[in-house]
């Protein structure tokens, strides 16, 4: 019994004892004084060797429950100092909700994401769908179905990063027009989409050239379509991104996934059209290419030449922001020079 005394002494001291201490630190010492190795709780527990075999378990089961209580204290103690803490804490660093609060700046799209933005908002308020599609390509989508077998000399045009023999990074966004349309299903209406997306050539970089760019294919197939609804639809493109008094001009020209194949160009945005450094005193600037989809890409794609027709395009998104903005040198938008970037803020 004297052990239990001894226990019942240690509890009711330091239960009052627990409560009138002020600091974490302070109640920390405590509770390594109280339960620690060298406490006298664990002295008391060392210590039931020496006692009778039917007083162990008595003395044995006090001494647990004083050390859980005294635990159970120091602990709602400590729970009790911590909240003290945050409201003094509170009351001392109030902060004023009627000061205005610290500006962050904000970014705005890269300048060529503006603009494909921007043509992609007409296109689809024209009833296009804006496809994505692969980067890294099969060649069969980037040459063959598009009318570019492995011996034909258009391949000389574009040189190609080849990952390997068969896979490739796309040189042109024609790919995914070859995908989407050997997919496509005709008994639920017409297909007309645009892909906009990285293109790579192995080019050497310098002012007009770049061995990434980006491009925007477009392609429209159903019954009846003519050349006119080609220009037309060109024409709407060029007003609504260099001007409303915009013109355009067709030029015969050659590609193997079109034919009759054209250039396009737009009258000068800086003259007029009068004539001067900008459009080479010409009157005119060269803008994308397009065409009428050969037959034959059609027929890869198992669309029958007999009945369906339709146009297919190539806009450059980098050319068309050097042109509208002025910019002479197309590295300027990949150098990352926030100077430069900042000022394009919204696109016009």
């Amino acid at each position: 019994m004297e052990q239990q005394d001894k226990l019942k002494k240690l509890l009711g001291e330091n239960q009052l004892k627990i409560k009138g201490i002020d600091s974490l630190d302070d109640l920390d010492k405590v509770r390594v004084n109280l339960l620690g190795k060298k406490g006298p709780i664990t002295e008391v527990l060392r210590g039931m060797r020496n006692l009778d075999a039917t007083e162990r378990p008595k003395v044995g089961a006090f001494a647990n429950r004083v050390r859980d209580e005294l635990q159970a204290a120091i602990e709602e103690r400590r729970n009790t100092l911590r909240q003290e803490n945050i409201n003094r804490k509170l009351a001392n660093d109030t902060v004023d909700v009627t000061l205005p609060g610290t500006p962050v700046r904000q970014g705005t799209p890269h300048i060529l994401q503006q603009v494909i933005d921007n043509l992609s908002e007409l296109f689809l308020g024209m009833g296009y769908q804006v496809v994505d599609s692969f980067e890294v390509e099969e060649d069969h989508y980037n040459f063959e179905m598009l009318n570019i077998p492995a011996d034909h000399p258009a391949r000389d045009m574009q040189d190609t990063f080849y990952l390997t023999k068969e896979l490739l990074m796309r040189t042109q966004t024609s790919a995914a027009q070859a995908r989407t349309l050997e997919r496509h299903d005709f008994s639920k209406g017409p297909l007309k989409m645009i892909c906009p997306g990285r293109v790579y050539r192995r080019d050497t970089d310098d002012a007009t050239h770049s061995h990434q760019f980006h491009q925007m294919e477009g392609l429209v197939i159903d019954k009846n379509i003519t050349m006119g609804d080609l220009k037309g639809t060109l024409l709407k493109m060029a007003q609504h991104v260099l001007g409303a008094d915009r013109k355009i001009r067709l030029r015969p020209s050659y590609f193997p996934f079109t034919e009759p194949s054209v250039e396009v160009d737009v009258s000068c945005f800086k003259c007029g059209g009068k004539g001067c450094a900008v459009c080479k005193y010409s009157g005119w600037i060269e803008v994308l290419g397009a065409g009428m989809v050969h037959p034959n890409v059609l027929t890869a794609a198992g669309v029958d030449p007999e009945v369906y027709g339709g146009f297919a395009f190539g806009i450059g998104p980098d050319r068309l922001a050097m042109l509208k903005y002025g910019v002479d040198d197309i590295r300027a938008f990949y150098t990352d020079d926030v100077r430069f970037l900042e000022q394009f803020s919204t696109e016009g």
